[in-house]
């Protein structure tokens, strides 16, 4: 099997060189082949020229797209799905905050046959946590359980960017959301597909705003009317 790693990119120059390489160090019992599929969503830092510059040093295993126009976290994914060519995805964001040391677990359950989309969870497990803040796990968990509530999945982090899926599903999934609605949006569309979902604990370095963290209050209530408005879509298949 051939891995996808999905990264959208935006003001990334501090830590892009270092998860690229950990990404492309990874060997995960399974899989065979990796690409990384990276979309530069407009960065105004210098993104574009690291990313030219880890092409050349990783011959062949980056597949890089520029965008002229930011869009968001969600319009990066959709792109970066229709260049990949792997036959499991995952999505990475382009910081440390998410271990890729954490693949081999993430990806057995769909490698394994059991699942269709594996959720990475920062709120299960024994594995290490950065302590950070309060407030913000106290939203992830409303969120979740919100999601929850329209999904009847028992989730316990909806809103983790560590999402795996058989590419052959997600291609057929119609998705809308540009920013970090992405998240509630593709949770609403596999719970409604009836996807066999699996959740399993993994590490996480949270970031705080100096060092970049981006997500604001305005994406957690646009997420509470996205988790609505997809609870009630019919829209889950593409034509």
């Amino acid at each position: 099997m051939k891995l996808s790693v999905l990264m959208p990119v935006y003001n990334e120059e501090k830590w892009l060189e270092a998860v690229l390489d950990r990404v492309l160090k990874q060997t995960v019992p399974g899989i065979s082949g990796l690409e990384i599929i990276i979309v530069d969503d407009a960065s105004r830092d210098k993104t574009p020229q690291i990313i030219q510059k880890m092409e050349q040093k990783y011959k062949g295993k980056i597949v890089a797209v520029y965008k002229k126009i930011n869009e968001g976290k969600g319009a990066a994914i959709r792109t970066a799905i229709e260049h990949m060519s792997g036959e499991i995805c995952i999505i990475q964001d382009a910081d440390l905050e998410y271990n890729p040391n954490d693949y081999p677990l993430i990806l057995e359950p769909i490698i394994a046959g059991r699942a269709d989309c594996v959720y990475g969870s920062r709120f299960a497990g024994g594995r290490s946590k950065r302590v950070l803040f309060f407030w913000h796990s106290v939203g992830n968990k409303f969120l979740t359980l919100l999601s929850n509530m329209f999904t009847n999945l028992n989730l316990t982090d909806m809103e983790t960017c560590y999402k795996a899926f058989r590419s052959d599903l997600i291609k057929t999934i119609p998705l809308q959301s540009n920013r970090f609605g992405f998240e509630p949006e593709i949770t609403a569309k596999i719970a409604k597909r009836k996807c066999r979902v699996y959740e399993v604990g993994i590490s996480y370095s949270g970031r705080t705003y100096e060092e970049g963290k981006k997500i604001t209050w305005f994406d957690g209530l646009q997420a509470i009317f996205l988790i609505i408005k997809y609870g009630f879509s019919t829209k889950i298949t593409q034509k």
